[in-house]
């Protein structure tokens, strides 16, 4: 029998993480979460603060962003560009569910 230990986070509005707490749990190294903040697919809780800190929904997307890199063995601008497509994806999808409700 083997027994594996997990970790659990809450992800709430209140909670902050910095950007080494972001490469501890996504497994994203400190280059490829700069580049995932300059093209604002993660967004600090104050740009002016030092060290930046996120909200926790920022685990999320980093997650995301490794999880896309590893499967299908991506580099920095082929994760950039599948990232910024399923946001327009999903922008659509709310927009054609908005249009449907009403």
């Amino acid at each position: 029998m083997k027994i594996q230990l997990t970790e659990q986070i809450w992800l709430n509005d209140q909670g902050q993480c910095t950007t080494q707490q972001l490469t501890e749990v996504s497994g994203l190294s400190e280059q490829e979460l700069s580049g995932l903040i300059d093209h604002h697919f993660l967004v600090p809780a104050d740009a002016q603060a030092i060290p930046k800190t996120f909200p926790l929904h920022a685990i999320v997307m980093a997650n995301r962003a490794r999880r896309l890199r590893d499967d299908f063995e991506l580099e920095s601008n082929g994760l950039l560009l599948v990232l910024s497509l399923l946001d327009r994806i999903e922008a659509l999808q709310e927009q054609l569910k908005a249009l449907q409700v009403g």
